[in-house]
């Protein structure tokens, strides 16, 4: 009998960051025969997007995004917006982000976070690229903002989901996929299974947002793609349907939304 193959995607990883310097090639081998066949490594400002930009040229199934996270947004000055929008235009980069709102942990003040989402906003718009949305106790701001002016036509990701179906509906209506991340796997998910089972199959994608959050039996762990497995598994346990299945249309959701 063959082996099950699985087609998995991490939308969301920093594989770039020093938490895999001193051993890549072997995070990649991991993740490529747990099944993760795509993943795009997001960079949170200038330096870490320019080393996305770097690793997705070096390897064939890692691409990239460039932009600035919120918890960056004072440094998203005029220079730094410049050279998101040169980075963007790379051939490997498929998408603007992450950028957001956060106002948990509000590393930056709330003003700046708003102006360095919109300058992001407005950069994916020019470039004709989806925009990767990091929202963290800021629903509300950050639907308004995204309804004024979020990247329309193209959409985008919710990254690492964490509101509530009413919440997961109105990201739906803005044009954005939704991105389930290790928390659907904890003792205490929230609303996250709601999601998980009501989204419709053709709005949904999965990721690592590694190095952090790993899934539930690697907690307290660095986490690294292979771990997409887990996640991918308890979302297909949820909606009661086959994990190659379900997998298989989730990977060709973030592979139509980034046009590979």
């Amino acid at each position: 009998m063959a082996p099950v193959t699985i087609d998995l995607f991490d939308t969301h990883a920093h594989l770039h960051f020093p938490e895999f310097a001193g051993d890549l090639d072997a995070v990649l081998a991991r993740a490529r025969a747990a099944g993760v066949r795509r993943m795009v490594t997001i960079g949170t400002d200038v330096a870490t997007s320019r080393a996305a930009v770097a690793l997705a040229a070096r390897e064939p199934d890692v691409w990239a995004a460039v932009g600035i996270h919120p918890h960056e947004a004072t440094s998203a000055d005029d220079t730094a917006l410049v050279e998101i929008e040169r980075l963007a235009s790379a051939a490997r980069v498929v998408a603007i982000g992450e950028t957001g709102l956060d106002f948990f942990r509000s590393l930056s003040p709330r003003e700046a976070q708003a102006r360095a989402f919109r300058a992001q906003l407005a950069l994916a718009r020019r470039a004709g690229k989806p925009v990767l949305v990091h929202c963290r106790d800021a629903h509300e701001e950050t639907l308004s903002l995204l309804a004024a002016e979020g990247p329309r036509e193209r959409g985008g990701i919710m990254h690492c989901f964490s509101g509530d179906l009413a919440i997961a509906r109105r990201c739906l209506d803005l044009g954005l996929l939704i991105s389930l991340a290790g928390p659907v796997t904890y003792p205490k998910p929230g609303a996250l299974p709601e999601v998980a089972r009501m989204i419709p199959s053709d709005r949904l994608v999965v990721e690592t947002d590694c190095p952090y959050l790993p899934p539930q039996p690697y907690r307290g762990k660095r986490n690294e793609p292979a771990y997409l497995a887990i996640t991918a598994a308890r979302v297909a346990e949820l909606r009661s349907e086959p994990l190659t299945d379900l997998a298989a249309r989730m990977s060709e959701n973030a592979r139509a939304l980034f046009r590979l």
